[in-house]
């Protein structure tokens, strides 16, 4: 069944491919010799916000358009950077990079993918509209050199600028002008476009229907340059927001892959026949932020109508309130890393302890805290939080809520599907929010730039939903993004996370573990970035 929470506007359109590329691949399919067909069904607790691959960032949505759409490079099971639509790459002076692309790739309505859809696709990745618009920033402006032949020209040295390029999918240049999507879907205000609904990549896999917060299906593209690893030729996409629903369809048969069983669950269905699980940690951090810049709450009642958030003792109270062990071990079934790191993966911390250490749970501290801020008696704020993202997202904000009651902070839990909550966040309209951050890239650049910096031009700060400011921070961060020396570079990365740990602009809380369970005919490729490959996926004759 679909989640019920999903907002009436993702129902009020439902999109389809082209009727002949639909007929094309059935066809394909029917004439493929030898090979048996083979329908994969997988599920989470909520759905792609959007099938516009530059709209917004988040992993699920990337995960499920990187089916369909790909980037210059891509990533091994080891999440290695390898050639994609490029097949080899130069650095030819710090500020210039030269690519190669893959020749004879089509995208799937057969036309030709050339150095012009690069161009236009980097191009149109830094709009404003654009989630990864910090990304396309980074790597400078591209140039068409021949049809199968693009140079960007940096205006700085960027250290991770692979890392980059892997964050950003190439689009049909002549598609989307066809389609009038040249520009990404304004997903914040609640904008509909042709791309949000239908796609067109050069990807192993086909979107060939899609019904927001229903059912999307894909089908294999029968004319995809790569090598297949596995024989799924068609997965049906159904997300369930019921934990006990989801994992009923699994224990059944109705479903043959969940991502994200509840950490509750994980005991007993490693004693399930017919069910086996993977598990591991992900390159991922939840936290909580709170606004740091208005001089009033939007979402609170405090003494004097003030904004408790602003000082830093009453941040540094809430982080002493987390009792972060009784969220390990109860709410998470040990299922989390907690951590006071501030970076998706601790290699982004370079594995130094020293920022990795938490502050310590101390409720006599926190009310200390509290009293010399001159909250004593607390204060009510609301806590913005998704019910179908993280792993127990909504239950963690609630197991908060009951821990920072005895500081005598009031905490009412806003809990909604992430496609209202995120552009919440986006037009910064929010008070006090958990949210999470990771993906494929370790480099704590990945954090430093988009999430913690000062909101500014270009995209830098874009995800900074509470609006802080921290020169001291922001100029060592800046810093790093630009220095070639990695000796140098690391330093002024330890520096400018030990001066953000130090105002507590967000409060770490953990970084999830990830399991995956199947259907014991089932193989999948679990990696840390819980990024999911059709194309490495395998399902076996019962």
């Amino acid at each position: 069944m679909p989640s019920p929470s999903l907002s009436a506007r993702s129902h009020r359109r439902a999109g389809a491919a082209a009727p002949a590329l639909v007929a094309t691949l059935c066809a394909a399919l029917a004439l493929s010799a030898g090979v048996q067909a083979q329908t994969l069904r997988w599920s989470t607790q909520g759905d792609m916000q959007t099938a516009d691959p530059h709209a917004q960032n988040e992993i699920i949505t990337n995960a499920m358009n990187g089916q369909v759409y790909e980037r210059l490079v891509s990533r091994d099971r080891n999440l290695a950077l390898v050639p994609g639509l490029a097949t080899e790459w130069t650095q030819v002076k710090p500020t210039l990079w030269r690519f190669k692309l893959r020749q004879g790739v089509k995208f799937q309505d057969g036309t030709p993918f050339t150095a012009d859809d690069v161009v236009f696709s980097v191009n149109r990745a830094k709009d404003p509209n654009s989630q990864i618009s910090v990304y396309a920033e980074a790597v400078g402006t591209p140039r068409k050199i021949d049809d199968h032949t693009v140079e960007f020209q940096l205006a700085k040295v960027n250290p991770i600028f692979l890392q980059h390029i892997d964050l950003l999918f190439i689009m049909s240049r002549k598609w989307s002008e066809a389609h009038n999507v040249a520009k990404p879907q304004n997903f914040k205000d609640k904008q509909e476009t042709y791309a949000a609904t239908h796609s067109n990549g050069t990807g192993p896999y086909a979107m060939v229907s899609r019904e927001p917060g229903i059912k999307t299906t894909f089908k294999r593209n029968p004319a995809w340059w790569g090598k297949f690893e596995g024989n799924v030729q068609e997965a049906v996409y159904t997300p369930i927001g019921n934990d006990a629903t989801r994992l009923a369809a699994l224990v059944s048969g109705e479903i043959d892959f969940v991502q994200d069983p509840a950490p509750r669950d994980i005991p007993r269905l490693k004693q399930t026949p017919g069910v086996k699980v993977q598990e591991g940690p992900e390159n991922r951090i939840v936290f909580i932020g709170m606004d740091q810049a208005r001089d009033k709450l939007l979402y609170g009642k405090v003494p004097g109508d003030r904004n408790p958030f602003k000082d830093l003792r009453v941040r540094q109270a809430l982080y002493q309130a987390v009792d972060i062990e009784t969220l390990r071990a109860k709410l998470m079934n040990g299922l989390s890393l907690p951590t006071g790191g501030l970076t998706p993966s601790p290699l982004g911390a370079f594995g130094d302890p020293q920022l990795e250490t938490r502050l310590p749970f101390d409720l006599a501290a926190a009310r200390k805290l509290m009293a010399d801020a001159g909250y004593a008696n607390g204060f009510e704020v609301t806590l913005d939080c998704t019910n179908n993202r993280y792993i127990n997202d909504e239950r963690i904000c609630l197991a908060l809520a009951s821990m920072w009651a005895q500081i005598k902070v009031k905490v009412n839990v806003n809990a909604q599907p992430r496609v209202l909550m995120f552009p919440k966040l986006e037009k910064l309209d929010t008070s006090l929010y958990l949210y999470g951050w990771g993906g494929s890239i370790t480099d704590a650049e990945t954090a430093l730039t988009p999430l913690m910096r000062n909101r500014g031009d270009k995209s830098v700060g874009q995800y900074n939903f509470g609006n802080w400011k921290d020169d001291q921070f922001d100029q060592l961060a800046a810093a790093s993004s630009e220095e070639a020396d990695p000796a140098r570079r690391q330093a002024l990365i330890k520096s400018a996370l030990q001066a953000f740990r130090a105002q507590v602009h967000l409060i770490p809380l953990h970084r999830q573990m990830i399991p995956w369970a199947t259907r014991a005919n089932v193989t999948v490729a679990h990696r840390p970035d819980n990024w999911f490959e059709l194309k490495w996926a395998s399902v076996a004759a019962k």
